[in-house]
């Protein structure tokens, strides 16, 4: 494993959720960091705006749909991690074609830059969606892909176009597949979020979907640094490492944790507006995190109970009360 100090490293989705603490732990680890953020109108840099280390990095709006200027920012780079995407589950069924434009045509653009560029290294954002509900547990790497959301295919989209780089071009790519990844700033469109925000806002009945498919949740600061790892270390090109602790929770059983993390004695009722599809819904999820411990030295150290109580705490002072309860797709 190499080191990233003085490395030039770009980050698209820097605005977002696990983007943003990866651009700290860059910076934290001295890397060089150009943020490529979603262009907008405001001018923001979306959680960037709030992170101690926004002067001291290099912070560009873009669109990861723009292949020209994609090139652009990758230009002068050493290493590419990607992980500008279209992320939500239940948007996708209302929008997928914009899911195919963002996760597939902005991972092409991507990777025709880092080839073009010649760039040392690039890591790839996978999910474990792509798996769906697997044939068996744990799930490794060679489980076979299954899209059971347009949110999934898009994806599995997107790492078979990093497969068939590394196999056609030799392109250094490595594909990080995070189980589930969870902390401060995940957006209300995630499980956990969704739970605390209801919790914290003070509801006596929190609103879900189904409550029995059961996850393997990956604490962000143990997921930003697999991202820095497998940007130091050098890998075979389109090597898959997925990242998960190896245990999984169904979501009533996470309900019951969030609630000792908040001191809550609020009971859960489902809505059915909540649920996805029967045949989309994916079961569960739980990884076989030997392989990351292998070729990354990467294990993760935050537990679920000690992530949810950072999370909630950072939460407690955020929570918006009128928004808590309204169901974001």
């Amino acid at each position: 494993m190499s080191t990233i100090a003085g490395k030039t490293v770009l980050v698209t989705g820097a605005d977002g959720f696990i983007g943003s603490h990866v651009v700290e732990r860059l910076v934290a680890d001295g890397a060089n960091v150009r943020a490529m953020c979603l262009y907008n109108s405001n001018g923001s840099a979306g959680w960037l705006d709030e992170s101690p280390v926004r002067d001291d990095v290099d912070v560009r709006l873009a669109d990861i749909r723009d292949a020209e200027y994609v090139r652009t920012l990758v230009k002068g780079t050493d290493i590419v991690l990607h992980l500008a995407a279209l992320i939500a589950i239940p948007y996708s069924y209302v929008a997928p074609r914009s899911y195919v434009d963002t996760n597939i045509t902005g991972t092409l653009n991507v990777l025709e830059a880092v080839r073009a560029e010649g760039i040392e290294r690039m890591v790839h954002t996978s999910t474990s969606e792509v798996y769906g509900t697997p044939e068996t547990v744990p799930i490794t790497v060679e489980h076979p892909l299954r899209g059971q959301s347009p949110y999934s295919a898009s994806k599995i989209g997107a790492d078979k176009m990093c497969e068939s780089y590394a196999l056609s071009f030799e392109t250094p790519v490595t594909v990080l597949r995070p189980f589930n990844t969870f902390g401060p700033r995940q957006s209300m469109r995630a499980v956990i979020p969704t739970i605390l925000n209801q919790l914290l806002a003070g509801a006596d009945e929190v609103h879900l979907g189904a409550l029995s498919p059961k996850r393997d949740f990956t604490y962000v600061a143990d997921t930003a640094d697999g991202f820095v790892r497998a940007a130091t270390t050098n890998l075979a090109p389109g090597t898959v490492v997925q990242l998960g602790t190896g245990r999984t929770v169904s979501i009533a059983e996470t309900f019951d944790m969030c609630l000792a993390a908040t001191g809550s004695n609020a009971t859960v009722t489902t809505d059915e507006d909540r649920f996805r599809p029967a045949g989309s819904e994916v079961e569960i999820l739980l990884s076989d995190p030997s392989q990351a411990a292998e070729v990354l030295g990467w294990t993760p150290r935050t537990s679920l109970e000690d992530g949810l109580k950072q999370t909630a705490e950072w939460l407690r002072d955020r929570v918006d009360a009128k928004r808590a309860e309204v169901y974001h797709r």
